[in-house]
């Protein structure tokens, strides 16, 4: 089987396992709906206008990247379950390279991000502004390093340990930590009131963070962003967690 095929094969089985979860599916639409709605409708007229003149329109693209991230992470639970009950036996059998089946498992992962994110950049799309050509191709593009970062985030934390508890445990802490501290819900300006320099530097550039500023100037919330050293900051983001990630999990294979 050629590496490609391999892997694709390995997606394919992931992506159609995704259907399966349709109640967690459902319940996770419904909260990031929520996100979008309660929260702008709560805030819009707390918030200074002179930070984030409608909060609707700024929360919408934020929603969009943090809805990619939970659908990319969905796969290291998976991995973590097969970790624990020792399926990694089963896995090495198969007539395909390790290598091919590690990177088939990241796209899978990935793809679910993506799958999941289109009726979120929908809504952007209607809330905020239709993007131009050259814009939505800045969005496909931060879309992908999004979800392939986090899809190998989620396996690198999952392959980590086989203790279930401990597993839960850095990916809830993981989630939390990208989820809060990010500009999902608030703007560089109200950050810097909060962090030192030096904390503020970090949060503005996590994955999640860059992918929200990217959005919300790619759907026209924001005129001017230097969207160039953010694509290539968060190229750098995911070929560096792709790359971690198949370390880990090959590792992880090869004890077995």
């Amino acid at each position: 089987m050629g590496y490609l095929s391999a892997a694709w094969t390995v997606a394919s089985r992931d992506i159609s396992r995704f259907w399966k979860y349709r109640f967690w599916l459902a319940g996770q639409l419904a909260m990031n709906l929520a996100d979008v709605f309660i929260f702008a409708l709560v805030f819009n007229n707390i918030v200074n206008k002179a930070y984030i003149p409608d909060y609707l329109k700024f929360m919408t693209p934020g929603v969009a990247a943090i809805a990619t991230f939970a659908a990319a992470f969905s796969i290291g639970r998976e991995v973590g379950v097969e970790i624990r009950r020792e399926v990694t036996q089963y896995l090495l059998s198969l007539p395909m390279s390790r290598s091919a089946f590690v990177f088939g498992r990241i796209l899978g992962g990935a793809l679910r991000g993506m799958i999941y994110q289109v009726s979120f950049l929908v809504l952007a799309a209607l809330i905020v502004n239709v993007p131009t050509t050259t814009k939505a191709l800045y969005i496909a593009l931060t879309t992908v390093m999004l979800t392939f970062s986090m899809s190998s985030l989620a396996i690198a934390i999952s392959t980590s340990t086989k203790d279930f508890n401990l597993q839960a445990t850095l990916r809830a802490l993981t989630y939390y930590i990208l989820f809060f501290l990010s500009n999902v819900f608030y703007p560089k300006e109200v950050l810097a009131m909060r962090f030192p320099p030096q904390i503020l530097q970090i949060v503005i550039n996590t994955p999640v963070s860059l992918a929200s500023d990217i959005y919300r100037w790619g759907f026209g919330y924001y005129e001017n962003v230097d969207a160039v050293s953010k694509i290539l900051l968060l190229l750098i983001w995911s070929l560096t967690l792709t790359t971690l990630a198949s370390l880990a999990y090959l590792r992880n294979l090869t004890k077995q």
